[in-house]
This record gives C-alpha cells, sequence and structure tokens, in this order.
C-alpha cells in the first residue's frame, strides 16, 4: 500500500467502463513485490466492487509488463525460511484466484517483456493482448527455481506438451509463437498497439454485462467437469440469460428489425 509522499505501485484510472491496473515499478521492469502485489489485489478487489466497470485492463508503465518476481525479496525469503516464502507465494496465488472469480473480464495489455511471474500474471487474465514486439517466457529454471505458482493458469491454456517444454526449458518465445500456442489472445501492430487496444477495450465493455459476466462464470466453472455434468450446467445458464432484462431486450430488438 503506498504512504504519504510514495508513489503508488499500481496506478488506476477508470474511464467509459474500462478500469485500467498499471504496474508502476518501470525501474525495476514491474518486479512484483510483496507491496505491488498487495496493491494490485486492491486495485483488482476495488475493480470488482465498482458497478461502473465492466471491464479491467493490466498493464505495466515503461516498456516492458513485468519482469516477474522481485529476486531480492526472493533472497531475503531464503534466509528467514520456509514459511516467507510460502507467504509471499501465496500473496501471488491469490491475485492469480481473484482474476479468475472476477465477473468481469480482466484483460493483460503485454509490451515488452512478461517473464516469469509476470508471464503467469498475464496467462492469468482471461485475455491478453500482445504488442508484436513482446517477449513471453518462464526462465525461472535457469536459477534453479520452478515456475510453479504460474503452472495453473498455464496449463489451462496452452497443451501439455507445450506447457512442459515452457517450464523445463525456460526459453523465451515472440507473441507470434504464444498466440499459436494460446498463450496470448492475439497479437496488435506496434505501431498502433494502444489505438487498438483502447478499441478493443471499449468494444468488449459495450457488450452486455450480465451476459459477459454469466459467460466467463460458465467458462471456469467448466474446469474438470464430465461432459454429461458441463451441458447440465450449460442448460441451466441457458435458461438464466434468457430471462435478464438485457436478453429480453436483445430478442426484443432483434425480432422488431425483421418485422416479427
Amino acid at each position: 500500500m503506498s504512504g504519504p509522499g510514495r508513489e503508488s505501485l499500481v496506478g488506476c484510472e477508470t474511464r467509459g467502463g474500462v478500469a485500467t491496473l498499471t504496474l508502476n515499478r518501470p525501474h525495476k521492469r514491474n518486479a512484483l513485490s510483496s507491496g505491488l502485489v498487495a496493491e494490485l489485489s486492491e486495485g483488482l478487489t476495488r475493480a470488482g466492487a465498482d458497478p461502473e466497470v465492466r471491464v479491467v485492463a493490466l498493464r505495466g508503465a515503461g516498456p516492458d509488463f513485468c519482469a516477474g518476481a522481485d529476486l531480492s525479496e526472493i533472497a531475503t525469503s531464503q534466509q528467514e525460511g520456509p514459511e516467507a516464502g510460502l507467504a509471499d507465494a501465496r500473496g501471488l496465488g491469490e491475485v492469480f484466484v481473484r482474476i479468475h472469480r472476477m465477473d468481469r473480464p480482466v484483460v493483460a495489455l503485454v509490451r515488452g517483456r512478461a517473464l516469469g511471474g509476470g508471464c503467469g500474471l498475464a496467462s492469468a487474465c482471461d485475455i491478453v493482448l500482445a504488442h508484436e514486439g513482446a517477449i513471453f517466457g518462464y526462465p525461472e529454471v535457469h536459477l534453479g527455481f520452478v515456475p510453479a505458482l504460474v503452472m495453473a493458469p498455464l496449463r489451462r491454456k496452452v497443451g501439455e506438451a507445450a506447457a512442459l517444454e515452457l517450464v523445463m526449458r525456460g526459453h523465451r518465445i515472440a507473441a507470434a509463437e504464444a498466440v499459436a500456442l494460446g498463450l496470448a489472445t492475439r497479437v496488435l501492430p506496434g505501431d498502433n498497439f494502444e489505438a487498438a487496444a483502447d478499441e478493443y477495450l471499449r468494444e468488449l465493455a459495450s457488450r452486455p454485462a450480465t451476459a459477459i459476466t454469466l459467460a466467463k462464470r460458465l467458462f471456469h466453472g467448466l474446469n474438470g467437469v464430465a461432459f454429461e455434468e458441463a451441458i447440465a450446467r450449460g442448460a441451466e445458464i441457458n435458461a438464466m440469460a434468457r430471462l435478464t432484462t438485457e436478453c429480453r431486450d436483445g430478442v426484443k430488438r432483434f425480432l422488431d428489425r425483421k418485422g416479427h
């Protein structure tokens, strides 16, 4: 949490239904210190509670999205014992869970490097828009470390063989390959990244909020569910969606245009 006279580690701005949370440690390539993680968690909570917010966007200040864990804090935790490391890891894990459970879609806007925990943070988001020059990867293995927290979101987005190679080899991949693997959603042109990302966010925020909420809730709720149960849950959401005001109005507009 930011104190008197200290700049916030996570900037927050809401405009046009889009809440933008900006990781604000550019001199450290937005490394995930415990303070930054705590402020990010608070920012997500506020955005999730704001009825005016329809989409949440995460981005990094400066040239990079996020370089991953703050290694100086990891070094300190190594001196303090396993409890300190566990508390630190759980803090970032709670951010991943919060993103997963939020009703609003969470979109990562990735420029520059998204590495280690930063790549995990991006992959925990529902949508990842990548600058054409963005770089993704999990280089922890080179330090004898394990990208353990990121594996849950990574395995849900990337096939097992590719995911295992990413965490065991620790190599970096370009934006186009990240999209091909499913790690990122789409590549946006570098010379028009900001404008294209803003347009994408505005368009997503214009979608009926209840339909987006129900779609995200059902989609994530189907993890590990048997096919028959997934169909049953889909039928329940189908019935719920039909009765919302948004759906009633949408169906009426369509039929009115068709002259029914």
